[in-house]
């Protein structure tokens, strides 16, 4: 009897030891970090609903959880970082931040200078105008004044359309400014746009230009990360957690590829 707890003694600790191992071997990860055990990802906070501030200025909102569970799943700690959105890109680059997850939309200018992970969400640039608008389409901007978010894709899905566009530090902000009245469009995220409205905003949407990607963005020189980002990103589709925050934050599922 001696001699059976004994060797179940010896069981718990061989497996104890064990699972020590395979602990340190997800913790030790084989890309380069700003801060070892830790994972630096960047976000503007001027997002809503995908990054905003909370009363305490940490973070929350889709990317920052999104962001928090790739940390966990390399097993790193999550560490937040805020940037105004225009200079996020230059950020990670400069290694400021480990990676940027912060709805970048994958386009060709900016895979010239950084690594796109594979897309976590889909969205799509839409008009949003104030409900007594004659703007419906995107042919309907010709001449008209059009507000975007600095650094972002809308600014040049806007340019495509009009010459007079108005710059803006975060999506929200040119959307509060339609709804007070300035301007005759914004174009920006449909999600977040209609979170906007929701919210009591004085805009409607009109049309749907197109469908995106969005990415973490990772450091050209790091492939490393890069791979591993793309690991946790597969595990977190496939046990649900990506689709899970999104439900959370938008009662539906962007996290998979619209047929």
């Amino acid at each position: 009897m001696k001699l059976k707890y004994m060797s179940l003694a010896i069981l718990i600790i061989l497996i104890s030891i064990l699972s020590a191992c395979a602990e340190k071997d997800k913790m030790e990860s084989g890309a380069e970090l700003i801060e070892e055990g830790k994972f630096v990802y960047t976000a503007s906070g001027e997002f809503k609903p995908f990054s905003y501030m909370n009363d305490d200025m940490t973070m929350t909102g889709f990317d920052i959880e999104v962001g928090a569970a790739i940390a966990k799943e390399l097993g790193l700690e999550p560490v937040q970082k805020q940037m105004k959105f225009k200079g996020i890109v230059e950020g990670v680059k400069t290694g400021r931040a480990d990676v940027a997850v912060a709805s970048h939309t994958i386009n060709d200018a900016r895979a010239k200078h950084v690594l796109f992970s594979t897309p976590y969400y889909y969205s799509g640039p839409q008009i949003f105008t104030r409900p007594d608008s004659n703007i419906k389409t995107a042919d309907d901007l010709k001449g008209k004044e059009v507000a975007a978010a600095k650094g972002s894709t809308y600014a040049d899905t806007a340019s495509q359309y009009t010459s007079n566009i108005k710059m803006y530090d975060s999506d929200i902000t040119a959307l509060k400014a339609l709804s007070n009245g300035r301007h005759d469009a914004v174009i920006t995220d449909f999600v977040t746009g209609k979170t906007a409205a929701k919210e009591g905003f004085k805009i409607v949407g009109q049309q749907l230009i197109e469908r995106s990607e969005q990415a973490v963005v990772i450091p050209k020189d790091n492939p490393i990360l890069l791979e591993e980002v793309n690991n946790a990103l597969e595990s977190l589709r496939e046990d649900g957690t990506l689709k899970e925050i999104s439900m959370k934050y938008f009662g539906e599922d962007i996290t998979t590829k619209p047929e």
